[in-house]
């Protein structure tokens, strides 16, 4: 997945407006890794901006910072 994270600190939500590059479709409830298929995190709507999300498990995701001019050709994708 390749995600615009915002901000310092862990990830504990995954906007699905921020969201770059994901092997699952936006719609699916759950989100699940592809080799394992361990749920990371389920859909919800983060009421305070009223904005669609992944709410993640704690310690679920690990973050790789990557920046901006990196970001060329990851996985195949341009941006």
């Amino acid at each position: 997945m390749i995600y615009q994270k915002d901000g310092p600190g862990i990830l504990k939500r995954l906007y699905l407006d921020r969201i770059v590059s994901l092997n699952n479709p936006k719609d699916d409830k759950k989100l699940e890794c592809k080799k394992c298929k361990t749920v990371l995190g389920i859909q919800m709507v983060y009421k305070k901006e009223s904005r669609a999300a992944y709410r993640l498990f704690a310690g679920a995701i690990e973050k790789k910072v990557i920046k901006g001019d990196k970001l060329l050709n990851v996985n195949g994708i341009k941006i």
